[in-house]
């Protein structure tokens, strides 16, 4: 078993395997001890497999926390999901700033607190963590708030709870500001979750990628984080192989 708890998103492996079941029991196999962002049909077998369901997405991506008018309905959407968290031992909900649409970043930030604090108590009743996702607003995620992690750590201390912490996702922050290794040795206590996968392009963590994962891996490890990381890549090839080699880099 890694030192480095391994999960991977099912969206990027399982969309349209031919046997999902399969596709969950060679991932224990290899060593994964979760997968995330699972349909709900499969969620039975993933236990049965001995994975857990290591995240669940509340909200969307563009329409999120830093308008209030949106505040209802993620506050409903997460109250749902939090009782199939409790169910089903999710421990993430992943949520979202929304886009900025004009808004300035002081006031994002300000708003996507307070809508966080709104849901918080909720989570922290029940044991389940909000992970606010990091994503670039330069490739995949045009106008994007929640783009840097300086913004994040706003929020994060703007919300001041436990139950609230950051999704920091490796290739969307490497996009946008790089000094991954110093930017987790700074913020390990607010991390969450953790994604990968190959800058450019969202592939394979492979040498035609300039992201150095084993050190990366190991900067985690000392400075003591002892969540998830999901590997979040398209494989060019076979998935399992894709998995099996993601899972022996970043085995530190």
């Amino acid at each position: 078993m890694s030192q480095i708890k391994q999960s991977f998103a099912w969206w990027c492996f399982g969309r349209g395997a031919a046997d999902p079941v399969r596709l969950l029991r060679e991932a224990q196999r290899i060593g994964y001890a979760g997968v995330e962002l699972l349909p709900a049909e499969l969620w039975d077998y993933a236990r049965a497999a001995g994975l857990t369901i290591v995240s669940e997405g509340a909200g969307q991506i563009a329409v999120g926390l830093n308008r209030r008018e949106h505040h209802a309905g993620v506050e409903a959407e997460v109250k749902a999901k939090l009782e199939l968290a409790v169910r089903y031992g999710i421990p993430n909900l992943i949520v979202f700033s929304g886009n900025r649409g004009g808004l300035s970043d002081e006031e994002g930030a300000l708003v996507t607190a307070e809508g966080l604090r709104r849901i918080a108590p909720a989570a922290a009743a029940r044991g389940i963590t909000l992970v606010l996702e990091l994503l670039n607003s330069k490739v995949d995620h045009v106008d994007y708030q929640c783009d840097h992690t300086a913004w994040a750590r706003l929020v994060m201390a703007l919300v001041n709870s436990p139950a609230v912490k950051l999704l920091y996702d490796i290739y969307h922050m490497q996009i946008m500001e790089g000094d991954i290794i110093r930017t987790i040795q700074q913020a390990a206590p607010l991390i969450g979750h953790v994604h990968t996968a190959g800058v450019p392009g969202r592939h394979d963590l492979d040498d035609s990628q300039e992201l150095n994962y084993p050190a990366i891996m190991r900067a985690l490890k000392d400075a003591g984080y002892t969540g998830f990381v999901g590997q979040e890549f398209i494989p060019r090839g076979d998935p399992v192989e894709a998995l099996a080699a993601a899972y022996r880099l970043c085995d530190v």
